[in-house]
């Protein structure tokens, strides 16, 4: 039941087509489901390698009853047919949905052979045993017939016991026939499923003949010749000068990055130096304001420096308390001790000798000038 509900889930997403690219995108986020381990270990083995089904006969099962669920040893036998070429994503949710149309199913895949598709449909990228391959991996699929029937006959319903046959519901026109599945349908056999859009085995081969010179380009860069591309001499040369020429083209378009970027990362570092220099300009010139300016501090250490040197070099003034020149007491006249009138005898005079001649000592004119000089104090 668990795994019931979970497919559930699964059906309900809504896909839309991207024209674009051909993605598509989930219109429904999907709600969270037990954790847990349902891998299968083997592929799905195929129908001719099976043990044959037991003599009971084959008695079809209606779709009320296999809605309502089969015993487990009689599951509801469900068929779904196709081509199957590069198996993709939504060749496996078609699978799915035929998987999960009854409570207890069988899936059995029928896969048409290479014969039948290049006659009725067109050439394939994939041969009928990758294909056959690729269908058997699914985890939805329990039994693979190989070399399908283009339309069901009832001799094949018979033989594989089939009890529902699931297909879109969109009419299938091929092999003269305007729906091949109408019979089936009107036999009540038919159980529709829906279609994944934005994604066939079309849409993949015209992203490829689209993009050729892209993914040839691709494959002769990865080792493939160009014999096995199937490509010219010319063009192989042509594609290989177009993929010198796009590294040229990606080299310089990352030089000029990354220039970019060194040219951002400059003018960032730039505008932080700027920004720095104007504020060291500003504090420069404000210090230099306040030391040289009109009121700066130098004009002001100018002036006192001027102030202590006047005070230094005038002479103090008197107190108002003192004595005028007049009242002074007349200072004592100086006289020279060998001017005055009252001076000593003088000496008698030298003798001369053949020395030469006698002089006064120094110290006698030292202390007349020392007395002169403090006498005026």
């Amino acid at each position: 039941m668990e795994a019931q509900s979970s497919s559930g889930l699964l059906l309900s997403r809504k896909r839309r087509r991207d024209g674009s690219n051909g993605e598509t995108e989930d219109g429904e986020r999907l709600g969270k489901i037990p954790r847990c381990t349902v891998g299968l270990k083997h592929p799905a083995p195929f129908a001719d390698e099976l043990v044959p089904a037991d003599s009971k006969p084959y008695e079809r099962v209606s779709m009320d009853e296999a809605k309502r669920g089969t015993p487990p040893d009689r599951p509801v036998r469900v068929y779904a047919d196709g081509i199957f070429d590069v198996f993709h994503s939504g060749h496996a949710r078609a699978l799915m949905q035929a998987k999960c149309l009854f409570p207890n199913t069988h899936l059995i895949v029928g896969v048409c052979s290479d014969d039948l598709t290049h006659k009725y449909k067109g050439f394939t990228v994939m041969n009928e045993d990758e294909r056959y391959d690729a269908v058997r991996h699914c985890r939805y699929v329990d039994e693979i017939v190989r070399n399908a029937p283009w339309t069901l006959t009832p001799e094949f319903l018979a033989k594989h016991r089939i009890d529902f046959v699931a297909h879109d519901d969109i009419p299938y026109s091929s092999a003269g026939s305007d729906d091949v599945y109408k019979h089936i349908k009107e036999a009540g056999m038919f159980a529709p499923t829906q279609r994944t859009e934005g994604i066939s085995t079309s849409d993949i081969i015209t992203r490829i003949v689209r993009d050729y010179d892209v993914y040839v380009r691709r494959n002769l860069q990865r080792g493939y010749t160009a014999k096995e591309l199937n490509v010219s001499f010319i063009n192989e040369k042509k594609y290989h000068l177009q993929e010198r020429v796009d590294k040229v083209k990606r080299k310089v378009r990352d030089v000029e990055e990354k220039s970019k970027e060194f040219v951002q990362k400059v003018e960032e570092k730039s505008i932080d130096l700027i920004q720095k220099w104007e504020e060291k300009s500003r504090e420069f010139i404000g210090n230099f304001l306040q030391m040289f300016g009109p009121e700066g501090a130098l004009k002001h250490m100018l002036k006192e420096g001027k102030g202590r040197m006047l005070q230094a070099i005038s002479p103090r003034q008197s107190p108002n308390s003192s004595p005028t020149r007049e009242e002074r007491s007349p200072s004592p006249t100086f006289r020279l001790p060998f001017f005055s009138k009252t001076s000593p005898p003088p000496s008698p005079p030298p003798h001369h000798s053949g020395r030469g001649f006698h002089r006064a000592p120094a110290s006698d004119f030292l202390f007349s000038f020392c007395s002169w000089f403090y006498s005026d104090l």
